[in-house]
Order: structure tokens, then C-alpha cells, then sequence
């Protein structure tokens, strides 16, 4: 299994909320990951407002093409599209900025 990295930058004065929402990230769409193939799918948010997500998946461009075809995930990234800045009109969950891997220990 691939492990991928990737950033975005959420609006520092969404920050709290968009926290709070993923304290409550609905069960169907919870599922909808897990079906999809996305595996130890994590995010981490610093106080100036960087998202950092980790993933693992076999092949990521398959995971969010699954994801893509799943209906909520089309009503979850409308609703998160407003948290973010720099997407050009891309959803949060379409061609992420990836970082490259340089050292893995395990």
C-alpha cells in the first residue's frame, strides 16, 4: 500500500469550524472512504491554517476517482469548498498538492 502526503490551505478564520466539523464527519461518508480504498486517512491542521493529510491507498488516482462517484462525497466537498483558499475553483479533494516522500523509516 502507497502512503501520500498533500497540503492545503484552510482560511484562518475557519479554522475552529472546520475542526468541529471533521469531529463529526458523517458515517456515510466515513464509509464512503473505506470503500473507496483510502486507509489511515488522516489530517493535521496548524494554527496559521496549513492542512496536512495523510493517506494510504493502492493507487490514489483510482481511491479518488471512487470517491468521485460516491454522492456524498459531492455534498461534502460543497460544503468544504468555503473552508479553503487557493483551489481555482477546484473541490478541496480534486488534484491535492502532493509532497514527494523523502524519507521513510520502518
Amino acid at each position: 500500500m502507497a502512503r501520500y502526503c498533500f497540503c492545503l490551505q484552510v482560511k484562518p478564520e475557519r479554522m475552529a469550524e472546520y475542526t468541529e466539523r471533521h469531529r463529526s464527519v458523517w458515517p456515510e461518508m466515513q464509509a464512503a472512504l473505506s470503500e473507496s480504498g483510502w486507509h489511515n486517512y488522516s489530517l493535521f491542521l496548524r494554527e496559521d491554517g496549513l492542512l496536512i493529510g495523510y493517506v494510504e491507498a493502492g493507487d490514489l488516482a483510482e481511491a479518488q476517482a471512487a470517491m468521485a462517484r460516491t454522492e456524498v462525497n459531492a455534498r461534502w466537498q460543497a460544503e468544504m469548498a468555503g473552508f479553503f483558499t487557493g483551489l481555482g475553483g477546484r473541490a478541496p479533494d480534486e488534484d491535492p498538492w502532493l509532497l514527494t516522500e523523502v524519507f521513510h523509516a520502518g
